[in-house]
C-alpha cells in the first residue's frame, strides 16, 4: 500500500453483501483494509454511508448507489443461485440485466473504477465430461441458472473495451453458514444432529468443491492483480463424489448415516463431473492456496 492509500482508504462496493460468499468476503476485505460499501436488498434496514439499499432490477437506483458510493473496486456477487428456484424469469432479470445495470450506472454516472469483478459460475460449462475443465472450454448451459449466467458473461464481453472487467467462474465451494438446501450442508447437518437417516439425489455425481475462505481470499487477490478482460476460473482441481464426502463425515464423527436415495432429487440435467483447472487462477495469483476439502469438512462439523 502506498501512503496515498493510507490516507484515502479503498472503497469496495459489494453486491450481494449479505449472502453467504458476501459476508466471507466484506470481513476479508475489511481485514486488507478496504472500506466496504454493502448493498442489501431488503426493505427494512435503514441505510448508513457504508450500507445501501440496492433493487438490482432498477437502472436508476444502480445509478443512485454508484453516484453515493463512487468505489474504487466493485464485486458484484448479487444473483440468484439457487438453480431449483421456482421463477425462471427471475434468472434472467436478477442475473443479466442486474448485471447490465450495474455496467450501465457506471457509463451513466461518469464513472470508471480501477476494476469490477463479476461472479459468474462455472454451470455454464453444462455437462462436459472433463476432470479439468479450462476457460476454453465452449458454454453450454442445462439450466435457467447457468444460462443466465452464460447470458451475463457474453453481455459483459462487449464492456470489456469500456470498463476494467474480471469475470471469475467459481466452481462447487462450501463453508460455515451456507444454507441447507445445498449439499455439504445438509449433509454436515445430517451427521452433526445424528440423524439416522439422510434422502439424497444421485451420491456419484462428483464436483470440485472449494472452501468459500480459499474464494474469497481467490476474490481479493484477483482485485489486486493486473488482469482485466479475462475470465478466471475460481476451483481446486480436485473433485469429490458426495459417497467421498459422506464417508469422510462418518469418519471424522464416528457416525454412521442411512443414504436413501429419493429419486425426485435425481435432476436429468444434473452435471456428472464438474472439475475446474486451476492453472490461470495460479497463474495470476500463485500466492493463493487452496485449503484441503478435508479441512473444509471439519471446519463445517466443529461448528
Amino acid at each position: 500500500m502506498s501512503s496515498f492509500h493510507a490516507q484515502q482508504p479503498v472503497r469496495t462496493l459489494v453486491t450481494g453483501a449479505g449472502g453467504f460468499t458476501g459476508r466471507y468476503l466484506v470481513d476479508n476485505l475489511r481485514e486488507r483494509g478496504h472500506t466496504v460499501i454493502e448493498t442489501f436488498a431488503g426493505r427494512d434496514e435503514e441505510q448508513t454511508p457504508t450500507r445501501l439499499r440496492l433493487d438490482i432490477t432498477s437502472p436508476e437506483n444502480c445509478r443512485h448507489v454508484i453516484e453515493a458510493a463512487r468505489p474504487d473496486y466493485i464485486v458484484h456477487l448479487a444473483a440468484i443461485s439457487f438453480v431449483g428456484h421456482d421463477d425462471p424469469l427471475d434468472f434472467y432479470r436478477v442475473n443479466v440485466l442486474g448485471t447490465l445495470n450495474l455496467l450501465e450506472a457506471c457509463a451513466a454516472t461518469g464513472h470508471t473504477p480501477r476494476k469490477a469483478l463479476i461472479a459468474s459460475s462455472a454451470n455454464v460449462y453444462g455437462n462436459v465430461t472433463s476432470d479439468a475443465i479450462d476457460e476454453s472450454f465452449p458454454l453450454t448451459p442445462v439450466n435457467h441458472y447457468a444460462a443466465s449466467k452464460a447470458a451475463m458473461e457474453t453481455m459483459v464481453h462487449t464492456w470489456f473495451d469500456r470498463l476494467p472487467i474480471l469475470i471469475v467462474r467459481p466452481f462447487n465451494y462450501t463453508g460455515r453458514g451456507q444454507a441447507s438446501n445445498f449439499l455439504v450442508p445438509k449433509i454436515v447437518e445430517h451427521f452433526a444432529r445424528r440423524e439416522p437417516s439422510i434422502e439424497l439425489g444421485n451420491i456419484d455425481i462428483a464436483r470440485d468443491f472449494s472452501d468459500v475462505r480459499y474464494v474469497v481470499r481467490a476474490y481479493e487477490a484477483l482485485l489486486n492483480s493486473d488482469a482485466t478482460g479475462e475470465t478466471v476460473n475460481v476451483c481446486t482441481g480436485r473433485p469429490y463424489t458426495l459417497r467421498e464426502i459422506l464417508s469422510a463425515a462418518s469418519d471424522l464423527t464416528g457416525h454412521k448415516l442411512q443414504v436413501n436415495i429419493n429419486p425426485a432429487f435425481v435432476r436429468q440435467t444434473d452435471v456428472k463431473v464438474l472439475a475446474g483447472s486451476p492453472a490461470k487462477l495460479r497463474a495470476l495469483v500463485p500466492e493463493v492456496q487452496a485449503i484441503p476439502f478435508m479441512d473444509t469438512l471439519r471446519w463445517m462439523l466443529a461448528a
